[in-house]
């Protein structure tokens, strides 16, 4: 089996001790950083994660902090979703668009105060775009990637864990909002959000002196919950519809492609740079967009590059993820469909490498 080999080039993270105590079977890489992917296996990792609590190393989730007096504006310039709303203590999912409207990221904001927010990105180099408009438009903000590095706490049995180690206002925390809690004396923003449909929390850990007393409290107190290392999953993520940036969608979509439209406000969303671009987009519609597509018969492998989706000889899409799930006993996938198919209940056909197999598309995801 083939190797990555280390270099100062792929870092390792702060938790990375912890991974492999664990048994780490396979990673990935992203943001340059390792991405834990397989412990036991992936399906039962799977099932696991639907049944009890996982504790993921996701510090490849890198920071883009904003902070100045400028910061709020930047912000703002960087997406098509109105900001103006958004209070300090919530976290927002925001496409960055660029000139074009094509997608960049499709990180979570997260606004710590009026003048300070983090960025928490997807696979890309978002940093040097941020950067470049900040110079260009001689903005007064900085923007750097600060010593932050999130470990996502996901399952039915969060609440309870996370309660164990940060005391019972944990669970108090809503949806895609944050909250400050003392670890060590050091003070971290937990918030309720995570790349699952299974609930949890994102603990943002600010410095990696405190990573590992922290990885080893969780995993302590997690015993009577039946705590594993874990990571995001492939047959997970599919059934409930979570994107993959460069997977699902690259900087050749444009949000309202990738099912993302109800997070663009393009008309109000006064300062985004892909504005205008956008606002010919909503009012032409897309011609193609996201949608699940069932692949009918036997287990479909690994999907590492797009399979065309077919209408008879003519093609009408793209599988980009897909996945046997043992849950719903076919497999599932994410692609994109022309508008001619893109109906429920539309008969396709998916060119696999094993051979084509007979799909059905979907307007909504499995979870």
């Amino acid at each position: 089996m083939a190797m990555i080999a280390p270099s100062r080039r792929l870092r390792r993270t702060p938790f990375s001790a912890g991974v492999e105590a664990a048994g780490v079977k396979g990673y990935t890489v992203y943001n340059r950083m390792l991405l834990p992917t397989t412990f036991r296996s992936m399906v039962e990792d799977y099932h696991h994660l639907k049944e009890a609590v996982q504790i993921w190393d996701v510090s490849c989730e890198r920071q883009i902090e904003l902070r100045g007096p400028d910061a709020g504006r930047l912000m703002q310039m960087l997406t098509p979703r109105d900001l103006r709303g958004m209070l300090a203590g919530q976290c927002y999912y925001v496409p960055i668009v660029d000139e074009t409207g094509g997608m960049l990221n499709d990180p979570v904001a997260v606004k710590l105060s009026e003048d300070r927010w983090w960025i928490s990105i997807a696979d890309s180099d978002l940093l040097y775009w941020v950067k470049g408009i900040a110079y260009g438009y001689r903005l007064d903000v900085l923007v750097d990637e600060p010593d932050v590095s999130p470990l996502a706490i996901q399952g039915p049995r969060a609440d309870d864990l996370m309660s164990e180690v940060f005391g019972d206002s944990v669970r108090d925390i809503r949806f895609f909002r944050f909250g400050h809690f003392d670890f060590n004396g050091r003070d971290l923003v937990i918030a309720r959000s995570g790349y699952s449909k299974q609930g949890g929390f994102e603990i943002y850990v600010d410095g990696s002196d405190i990573a590992m007393p922290l990885w080893n409290a969780l995993m302590e107190a997690g015993q009577k919950y039946d705590i594993h290392a874990g990571g995001p999953n492939l047959i997970e993520r599919i059934e409930g519809g979570l994107l993959s940036y460069g997977n699902d969608m690259t900087m050749d979509n444009t949000p309202h492609e990738c099912g993302l439209g109800r997070f663009c406000n393009t008309h109000t969303a006064i300062g985004c740079i892909g504005r205008d671009a956008l606002l010919r987009v909503a009012k032409e519609g897309p011609v193609k967009q996201i949608r699940a597509i069932q692949i009918h018969g036997d287990a479909v492998p690994a999907c590492d590059r797009l399979w065309p989706v077919m209408a008879g000889s003519k093609r009408v899409g793209s599988v980009s993820s897909a996945a046997w799930s043992p849950d719903y006993k076919t497999n599932v996938a994410i692609g994109m469909v022309r508008l001619t198919h893109w109906d429920e209940g539309t008969d396709v056909q998916v060119e696999t490498p094993t051979g084509r197999q007979f799909a059905t598309v979907h307007e909504s995801f499995w979870i």
